[in-house]
């Protein structure tokens, strides 16, 4: 079991500036002057259509004779520092396009996924990532504008958010990466800017709570905890934080009436079941591997690597004819190279 769970990272960050010269939030989606000016002459030039704009503001960012912006997984940076090092997750990638749509007059919103299947696991504590993109309106219609969509796998559809929710995503990612290189009085710094910005969002609350238990500080986590379970009673990170702090303590009542909420909700959940799988199976126990696998495609039956996985499972099983019949399906629900690959692989179970 892990210690503690900290969601909503966004992907992880560079490391953050020091106190000193933190970015304030009113500069960190400032375009440069240089790429104001870029923008344009090779974008804007000529007065183009709106569906013009937005067509010519994806190719500058992405083509070689634009920026020839990269997904880098731990580059959370300002738009100035993206335009300096063509690298950004999906985080900047969302700034650095909603700076541009907004030097063109384009009416662009920042949306998030709350729940996506990407994590990673570091010293007992596992890190469970949001995903960020945007949207862009015109003429009635909606199009949405994601540097990695093809990798996110996510339980529901984008939702509208904020510009201060999106900036404060931008602290917390600063403050989980501190975290990480155990600069604590940084990373309080970060998250008490980020629960300013959006005092609303129970993640933040609950990463802050995991800090605060990181400083040696219990009762300002159990206050950032209850915070996050009052805008949020069924918020799973701060469910797993206060019976792990309950845990601490002593408190088994309290430790079991909050692993009680957290099982029933975890119960419901297709990623868990996928996460337990996945332990399962590097465990070489493919049994259980295949039983969680199975539950979360019951729960959430139209993701392709949900059936690849299951397959995977059943092949270290040494059933090769469930485990091809699992291809079959992950198959129908892929297309392009990725079905392609799946038909190798299952002509490679062929005698």
């Amino acid at each position: 079991m892990f210690t503690w769970v900290i969601a909503a990272t966004l992907a992880l960050a560079t490391p953050a500036p020091t106190a000193a010269d933190a970015t304030p939030p009113a500069q960190i989606m400032a375009l440069p002057a240089e790429l104001q000016s870029r923008y344009q002459d090779e974008v804007l030039n000529g007065h183009p259509s709106q569906h013009a704009r937005l067509e010519r503001t994806v190719d500058f960012m992405f083509g070689e004779q634009g920026l020839g912006m990269t997904y880098k997984e731990d580059a959370t940076a300002t738009v100035s520092q993206a335009y300096a090092t063509r690298e950004a997750n999906c985080l900047t990638f969302t700034l650095l396009f909603l700076a541009l749509a907004r030097e063109a007059g384009l009416d662009a919103t920042p949306q998030e996924i709350e729940q996506t299947l990407a994590w990673h696991q570091e010293e007992g504590t596992l890190y469970r990532s949001n995903h960020i993109n945007a949207s862009v309106r015109i003429g009635g219609r909606m199009y949405s504008v994601d540097v990695a969509r093809d990798a996110v796998i996510a339980r529901h559809p984008p939702q509208p958010i904020t510009q201060a929710r999106l900036i404060a995503h931008f602290y917390n990612n600063l403050g989980i990466a501190a975290l990480e290189r155990l600069d604590l009085v940084q990373a309080q710094r970060d998250l008490a800017l980020a629960t300013e910005l959006d005092p609303g969002y129970a993640n933040h609350w609950s990463n802050a709570g995991v800090i605060a238990v990181r400083s040696g500080n219990s009762q300002a986590a159990e206050r950032a905890y209850d915070q996050a379970l009052t805008l949020d009673p069924d918020n799973t990170n701060a469910l797993f934080n206060m019976a792990g702090l309950a845990h601490r303590h002593g408190d088994a009542q309290r430790e079991a009436d909050y692993r009680r909420r957290l099982a029933r909700l975890q119960q419901k959940d297709p990623f868990h079941h996928f996460l337990l799988a996945v332990n399962h199976e590097r465990a070489g126990e493919y049994p259980l591997a295949i039983r969680h696998y199975r539950q979360a495609i019951r729960l959430y039956g139209d993701e392709h690597r949900f059936y690849s996985a299951l397959a995977r499972a059943y092949l270290g099983a040494g059933d090769t004819k469930r485990a091809a019949k699992a291809l079959v399906r992950a198959q129908a629900l892929s297309d392009g190279d990725t079905r392609a690959a799946y038909r190798a692989k299952l002509d490679s179970l062929q005698p």
